[in-house]
């Protein structure tokens, strides 16, 4: 197998807002701690774990926004510290934080965001029509942000991360927060874009949707990669959730 994505214990430290220390006790909280894994050509890997086990820290690191205080990932062999404007150019990041701006219409968006990746006229015009009708965005092109539902938000969160055709795509929490409807059409196109030969990375707290779509997992716990292997290999025909509190409970404790 190719190795597409290579991450080299990467470590991030965040300091404390005064009333985080109130809850936390400490001054600094460590997000990530030196994480490893791999991802190839291909599949789909899925970071599962709780809500603060450092998921979206990682997926901003791989994705250039944040950089970490120690260790390093590549991209295509392209490093995340020293080539962030490279690394940009290879991947589409999607996050349920994105927050697009009300004022504006997809159409606008995506002409928008697809200039700020160079991307020729002919091909955005063809990409926007596959895009738009794909997920019924082309219904709502003229329409204001602030006036569509979240689900239809979401979808064009997802069509601009993708303007450009990328080959590795990382995804936080996809579904998050979706109606089991608009969840359906991410989750199917998640597998669509598996066959089209794509490199997919995504964190969730969802195991169904590891079961679903994921080849392989990686089970991060308080910043820490606890296993990594095939779905199969981890859970040897047990649910996945109950495999997942074994681990919890062994490296935590009772549950909280």
């Amino acid at each position: 197998m190719q190795e597409i994505l290579t991450v080299r214990e990467i470590s991030k430290t965040f300091n404390l807002s005064a009333k985080q220390r109130k809850i936390e006790k400490a001054l600094k909280k460590t997000a990530l701690d030196k994480l490893s894994f791999s991802a190839y050509k291909g599949e789909i890997f899925g970071l599962l774990g709780p809500n603060g086990a450092g998921k979206t820290t990682a997926l901003r690191i791989l994705s250039t926004l944040i950089q970490p205080d120690s260790g390093d990932a590549e991209i295509e062999g392209i490093s995340v510290r020293k080539n962030p404007d490279e690394v940009r150019k290879k991947i589409g990041f999607l996050t349920s934080e994105l927050k697009l701006d009300d004022y504006f219409t997809p159409n606008y968006l995506f002409n928008f965001f697809s200039s700020l990746y160079k991307v020729e006229p002919s091909f955005m015009q063809r990409r926007k029509k596959e895009l738009f009708e794909k997920f019924g965005i082309d219904k709502f092109a003229e329409v204001r942000i602030a006036d569509l539902s979240t689900g239809m938000k979401q979808k064009v969160s997802l069509a601009i991360a993708i303007v450009h055709d990328p080959e590795i795509l990382i995804f936080d929490e996809p579904t998050n927060g979706l109606d089991v409807l608009t969840a359906k059409i991410v989750t199917d196109f998640l597998a669509e874009l598996k066959k089209q030969g794509k490199t997919i990375v995504l964190s969730t707290h969802i195991f169904s949707l590891i079961e679903k779509v994921c080849d392989r997992v990686g089970i991060i716990i308080n910043g820490k990669m606890t296993v990594c292997d095939t779905l199969g290999k981890i859970t040897e025909n047990r649910p996945l959730e109950d495999v997942f509190f074994d681990i919890y409970r062994q490296e935590v404790g009772e549950l909280e």
